[in-house]
């Protein structure tokens, strides 16, 4: 996460996850306080980003995301890799594809980059640096 944190353009926040392990150890301590321990949390902490958690059991909370997941996991069916590269080549293509080339209906028939160029435009003092659109899923 904290490459994410580096490579996006604008001022995290907040942060929203499930409740799994790989995120937060928050459901298995008293009152679900974090011990402060978790990486997420601490990175969370040291970046002043404010990590939520969704409600359990309703992952529809993090419905976005969880659509998100479904079309790497069609890309993912569709494909024989033979190796970690192979993989992560897939996903970084699939990715910049996603990013900048497919409109989502949800964002008015944009793709996430346009959305994110116009909200530039209108609160540039949110970003770190203004963004840009990602190379072609090609190269």
């Amino acid at each position: 996460m904290s490459n994410l944190v580096r490579r996006a353009p604008f001022r995290l926040t907040h942060l929203l996850t499930d409740n799994e392990a790989a995120f937060t150890d928050r459901l298995n301590r008293p009152q679900g306080q974090p011990s402060g321990k978790h990486p997420v949390d601490q990175l969370c902490a040291d970046q002043g980003i404010a990590h939520r958690l969704i409600p359990p059991r309703q992952p529809q909370t993090n419905g976005l995301v969880e659509r998100f997941n479904g079309r790497i996991s069609e890309v993912l069916a569709s494909v024989h890799l033979r190796n970690r590269e192979e993989l992560e080549a897939t996903l970084e293509r699939y990715r910049r594809l996603y990013n900048g080339q497919i409109p989502q209906k949800n964002l008015g028939a944009r793709t996430p980059v346009e959305v994110l160029k116009a909200y530039y435009e209108s609160n540039p003092d949110r970003f770190r640096r203004k963004p840009h659109n990602p190379p072609s899923p090609d190269i």
